[in-house]
């Protein structure tokens, strides 16, 4: 079982990379396509802004979900590759079976807690009259396939790690197509509204559940489940929590920062020419389009997780290296051509999700993309760098990166930047706080960087 993953040691890194990174990029977009289908569909139809403002009010919750599953999917991935570097792979199945029942476990609480306490939930984060109603009807639609969903998300990682990129991909593309394939069925055809967006959704994690549970039944190549790989362990529970934590913190500064977001797009939005609705719905769109755009720069560094975690495990530090080179080179050109695109066409990226909500919807959405998103090129290094020290073993590194820009930065920018503008403009000037944030977090980021490959030149040298 070491040797399996032996050619990572040993393959030249750009063929690695590419063979890892192509499906943990698709997977990474499909992914985030689950929290932007069904606003593609429900702009479209008659639910209009106000059913896209509802899915950005429930996305927080979504997001949560995601955060454990990445936690403890990616902590479990890093920590087998890891071990394989190091020659010593006997605990890897407790770990993931442990990580196992504590993903069914939290998807079960979140589901109970949610059921029972979805209206508070959802008006603190931002929901009121309309957009509350169908905001509480997508939410309890989706609550049944949230464990499913979780588990499933959870061992798209470990499936990856385990040799088996191509499978991942495949699996959670065709949980992707299911939901493609049955929101304009049920929204359009018949007629469910919020109900038919969230099912859609709903039986598309299912599917991808399904192909997970396929792959456990018929085989796995660097490790085997036995019934007692899933008797807790804390301590590898905690090991791969810790690996993890800098996916898990990325997620939940998502879910603060949207939250905080919402709340000040309601209170200085009310006030403003744009009103409430427009931009709570705008940035909700904005903050899907980011996420598919740190999809793929972020789909290239988890790629490129397997080959860091597994020479850094062997002490292969120059591959350690030049993988880091790769992977920043790649999330350059990805940023630069996002960056094109969202300065150069707001507008129909826009419309993409419907285009009856007036010129005003227009024009906020055109500021929203064009200042929100200037430096999305700085955002893509800074999440990526993230990453890699999360692959190996700098999870504490790691989190300081992830939460630099998004809480130290982002979240009292916003709330500087909106009380600047004050209650005319201040739902515009607040959008000026996301560059400020990516210049300052990616100068952070890369001080990191340099210190430590300055010390693990060191250790080479001495």
């Amino acid at each position: 079982m070491d040797e399996v993953n032996a050619f990572l040691g040993k393959e030249k890194i750009g063929k690695l990379l590419l063979k890892f990174s192509l499906p943990c990029i698709l997977s990474m977009v499909i992914g985030a396509l689950y929290n932007i289908v069904d606003q593609l569909f429900i702009g479209n139809s008659e639910l209009g802004y106000f059913g896209n403002a509802a899915t950005s009010i429930v996305y927080p919750i979504t997001i949560i979900v995601l955060a454990f599953a990445l936690m403890w999917g990616d902590g479990c991935a890093a920590y087998m590759s890891i071990a394989q570097g190091k020659k010593d792979t006997s605990k890897v199945n407790n770990a993931i079976g442990t990580c196992l029942i504590a993903s069914l476990l939290m998807g079960l609480i979140i589901v109970i807690i949610c059921g029972f306490l979805a209206e508070p939930i959802l008006t603190a984060f931002g929901a009121s009259g309309q957009t509350l109603t169908y905001a509480k009807t997508y939410l309890y639609t989706l609550l049944p396939g949230i464990p499913f969903y979780l588990i499933a998300t959870m061992l798209v990682s470990v499936v990856r790690a385990d040799g088996s990129p191509k499978y991942s991909m495949i699996a959670t593309l065709t949980g992707c197509f299911v939901n493609i394939a049955l929101d304009p069925l049920f929204i359009f055809a018949f007629k469910m509204g919020m109900v038919g967006a969230a099912l859609a959704t709903v039986i598309g994690q299912l599917s991808c559940f399904v192909f997970m549970l396929v792959y456990f039944i018929k085989g796995y190549k660097t490790f085997k489940l036995k019934l007692y790989s899933f008797k807790p362990n804390f301590s590898l529970l905690g090991k791969a929590s810790q690996m993890g934590l800098s996916s898990f913190l990325t997620n939940i500064s998502t879910v603060v920062l949207s939250i905080v977001t919402n709340i000040l797009l309601s209170k200085y939005g009310s006030t403003s020419i744009y009103g409430a609705d427009i931009p709570v719905a705008v940035i909700g769109i904005v903050f899907k389009v980011f996420g598919i755009i740190i999809s793929i720069a972020v789909g290239v560094a988890i790629g490129g997780q397997p080959i860091l975690g597994y020479n850094y495990g062997a002490k292969n530090y120059h591959r350690v290296k030049e993988t880091f080179k790769l992977i920043m080179i790649v999330d350059v050109i990805i940023g630069i051509v996002a960056t094109v695109l969202v300065e150069a066409i707001p507008q129909y990226i826009i419309q993409l999700f419907g285009s009856d909500g007036g010129d005003l919807y227009i024009e906020y959405a055109c500021y929203a993309f064009r200042i929100y998103l200037m430096l999305i090129l700085f955002t893509c290094l800074t999440k990526a760098m993230a990453i890699f020290f999360q692959s190996i073993e700098r999870p504490f590194t790691a989190i300081i990166i992830a939460l630099g820009r998004d809480i130290v930065l982002l979240i009292p920018s916003l709330i500087i930047g909106s009380a600047i503008g004050g209650e005319s403009d201040g739902v515009v000037s607040m959008l000026w706080a996301a560059p400020i944030s990516d210049v300052l977090s990616l100068i952070i980021g890369i001080i990191l960087v340099i210190c430590f490959f300055r010390k693990i030149s060191s250790k080479q040298s001495a």
